[in-house]
């Protein structure tokens, strides 16, 4: 009996591995010439079964007007089962014309959680320079500052998503999670999300001129990391280490947003330092609970993460993480000469919220996982950023009592 031609299959088919099989239109031609080339009984022309199942279900699909075929079924179990796309009906971006969706999507406009965990490093340090400015700054210069901060969160998370798209639009396909991309699915083509891109970098750059000139130099080598992130899960173990580098600069921008020269003031410099610390471990307990999700398609296409690595002692890893974010919080408070609210509220809250979520998240349920991500964001940065404000307030009214205000290392100028 005739076997199916291997020189009849198009070059285009998707690799036998991936679970991938033929499109209808590939089979259809391939029987077509195979017919008018053979003098063989039509009865001899054998298709393989599971190319015949592949054939009548994509059919099926192809029925559905506002589907898009992303994976035909495969007779193996341990590969990812179809899937199809349906355009969102709820949300923000269902609101949206229905050709800007897409890129919505691309930059996680419908999943904000990676915006504040972008911008709440931002807020903090905003909030613990604010006692050390000279003046003190004003709780409404504060609140200017981190809206402005947040507009350049929202902006660079966009872009930094883009980027990551870029690396892995040939890894996304084959992860559960993440096939459903934009890039992944071809509903945006890699030369379309460029420009893109590069529209969202200079948008990011007009928000970074409204800040003073020195913040320029001290945000630019940022765009390194976040260029950099996607290639780390392809060569450590601990590619959260280099995302909570790339997610924690902001820990370090407040600082001259406000006029606070880290260089000239030594203070400064080691309260940044320390929250920047700070944020870079908060970043590795909040993503390694989110890269649990992935934990198992990690595996099979190669991709390296902090789950996997220390899959075997988790929660103990977990916890020894937040303590050593809750002590450089707690050193970064003490450079910034923090009171008793800033420890009590920032530090205390920091630790009861962090021990909690350890202790409840259930590491072996993907939906458990994804839901204490989302709710760490203002669980933990909440109760942080709360107690950094209230701190603030209380030096601005003098409530610790007379304060220095200093404008340069050792240089008093005023007493309130």
């Amino acid at each position: 009996m005739a076997s199916f031609p291997r020189t009849l299959r198009l070059t285009t088919c998707l690799p036998r591995q991936s679970g991938l099989g033929y499109t209808s239109i590939q089979l259809q031609a391939a029987r077509t010439k195979w017919k008018a080339s053979s003098s063989l009984p039509r009865a001899d022309i054998s298709i393989p079964p599971r190319l015949r199942t592949a054939t009548t279900t994509q059919r099926r699909w192809a029925a559905t007007d506002n589907r898009t075929q992303i994976t035909p079924p495969s007779s193996n179990p341990d590969e990812i089962p179809p899937a199809t796309y349906s355009p969102p009906t709820t949300g923000v971006i269902s609101r949206l014309p229905p050709s800007w969706i897409a890129y919505a999507e691309l930059i996680r406009l419908d999943k904000p959680a990676g915006t504040y965990y972008l911008f709440l490093p931002c807020l903090f340090s905003t909030l613990l320079a604010a006692s050390l400015a000279t003046p003190i700054t004003s709780p409404l210069t504060v609140l200017s500052t981190g809206a402005l901060f947040f507009a350049g969160a929202l902006v660079m998370r966009g872009a930094g998503c883009t980027i990551n798209d870029l690396w892995d639009r040939n890894l996304d396909p084959h992860v559960e999670r993440t096939r459903l991309r934009p890039i992944a699915r071809g509903a945006i083509t890699v030369n379309r999300a460029i420009p893109f891109l590069g529209l969202q970098l200079f948008t990011g750059l007009a928000i970074l001129l409204q800040f003073p000139s020195q913040c320029f130099f001290y945000a630019t080598p940022s765009l390194v990391l976040v260029t950099l992130y996607p290639l780390a899960k392809r060569i450590t173990t601990y590619p959260q280490f280099v995302l909570g580098l790339t997610f924690s600069w902001g820990a370090i921008m407040g600082f001259p947003a406000l006029g606070i020269d880290l260089l000239t003031n030594t203070s400064a410099l080691a309260s940044a330092a320390c929250l920047y610390g700070s944020c870079v471990a908060w970043t590795l307990i909040y993503d390694m609970i989110y890269a649990y999700q992935d934990i198992r398609d990690d595996a099979k296409v190669g991709i390296l993460s902090i789950a996997r690595t220390h899959e075997a002692n988790a929660k103990q890893f977990l916890a020894a993480v937040s303590a050593v974010q809750v002590g450089l919080l707690a050193g970064a408070g003490y450079f910034a000469e923090a009171g008793m609210v800033y420890y009590f509220l920032a530090c205390g809250g920091a630790g009861a919220t962090l021990d909690h979520m350890i202790r409840e998240v259930k590491l072996d349920d993907v939906a458990d996982c994804a839901s204490w991500f989302r709710r760490g964001a203002w669980a933990t940065g909440g109760v942080i950023s709360g107690g950094m404000f209230l701190d603030c307030l209380a030096n601005y009214f003098g409530v610790y009592g007379p304060k220095k205000n200093v404008a340069a290392e050792g240089d008093v100028v005023a007493v309130e």
